[in-house]
């Protein structure tokens, strides 16, 4: 049975295409070097409300997270009564940031603390260690390493 030409040309091209991108996103890998950021000092912390969060209580908790030194960019979600913020851990730390919150406001909260075994990650958390996109990337730093 005979291929039509016109079949071939778009078996071609959409290998061709797909080679292209592959070798691409091989070559992004193998030159991508870890980004040297100089903020060692700041840290993410989170804390989680018992409560709902509606958008008096969420402006009422920004002003006064806000009003604490070293405390910078706040991010509430209300929907999943979470709070996260940045601070500079050589001004306060997360424990001193949840207290003095806790004493400008009555809140139902409760401060999120790593456990030792999400500490001691190498990675981001987040990151499945086991997923194939992992290990390609992986296994592509370790070959042009």
């Amino acid at each position: 049975m005979k291929i039509n030409r016109t079949v071939k040309l778009v078996i071609g091209s959409i290998f061709s295409i797909l080679l292209l991108l592959v070798v691409v996103l091989v070559v992004h890998i193998a030159t991508a070097k870890p980004v040297e950021v100089d903020n060692a000092t700041m840290q993410i912390s989170r804390i989680d409300f018992k409560e709902p969060i509606d958008s008096l209580k969420s402006k009422e908790i920004h002003r006064n997270l806000k009003s604490i030194d070293g405390v910078k960019n706040i991010k509430i979600v209300p929907e999943k009564g979470i709070v996260v913020y940045f601070h500079d851990n050589r001004i306060v730390n997360s424990e001193q940031v949840f207290t003095q919150l806790s004493a400008k406001g009555n809140y139902q909260a409760e401060r999120l603390v790593v456990s030792d075994e999400t500490a001691a990650k190498r990675v981001c958390p987040a990151m499945n260690t086991d997923s194939f996109s992992y290990k390609f990337s992986r296994g592509i730093q370790r070959i042009f390493n």
